[in-house]
Parts: C-alpha cells; structure tokens; sequence
C-alpha cells in the first residue's frame, strides 16, 4: 500500500521560515520523481517545486529563491525549506510523487500571517 506524508505545516510570521517533510512507502522511492504543490483558498492547486529521481529541481517563479526543495532516498522523504514567507503563501501544501501514476498526500496548512 502507498502512502505519501506531509509534515511540519503551521502558523509562521511574515519573513519568518518552515520546513516542510514529505515521506512516501509503498513504493521504491529513488525511482520516483517528487513535487511540492499548493492550493490557497478559492484558488486551483499550483506548482511549487518538484525534483527528479536523478535530484534536478525546478520551482515556480513565485518561489525561486525563497524555496529549497530537496530529497533524502535513504529515508524516503523530501524536503520544502521555506524562508522570507509571504501572506500569499498561506495554502495547503500537498507532495505528490509520480512515475506515469501519480500518488498524492493530503496536505499540511501553512498558514503565514502576523
């Protein structure tokens, strides 16, 4: 049975930092390529950042720079580091992995507000 996991949402100040976990069994995860997404209120899910099986990364205009995402396949987990955050990221952020089929978590709040 797959299951993907997502950590370590929460309440952070304008500026302030969090980071995201995400950890996936079920599958053989060093094969998978992996991903960040994000839906806000009234708004359809986007793109945050993904990274390849090989560790190629790329990531949404809206976060380069701010954003890190990176992979640990001896733990089956990927990680979102996210500093100097906005009010307009305030979103459930979901991971997904894929190769041809897609297998999706059920997201963590990240809520960024003073």
């Amino acid at each position: 049975q797959v299951q993907v996991v997502e950590s370590g949402g929460g309440l952070v100040q304008p500026g302030g930092s969090l980071g995201l976990s995400c950890a996936a069994s079920g599958i053989i995860f060093s094969r998978f390529n992996m991903g960040w997404y994000r839906q806000a209120p009234g708004k359809e899910r986007e793109l945050v950042a993904t990274i390849t099986s090989g560790g190629n990364t790329i990531y949404a205009d809206a976060v380069k720079g701010r954003f890190t995402i990176s992979r640990d396949n001896a733990k089956n987990t990927i990680y979102l580091q996210m500093n100097n955050l906005k009010p307009e990221d305030t979103a459930v952020y979901y991971c997904n992995a894929r190769v041809g089929v897609i297998y999706w978590g059920k997201g963590t709040l990240v809520t960024v507000s003073s």
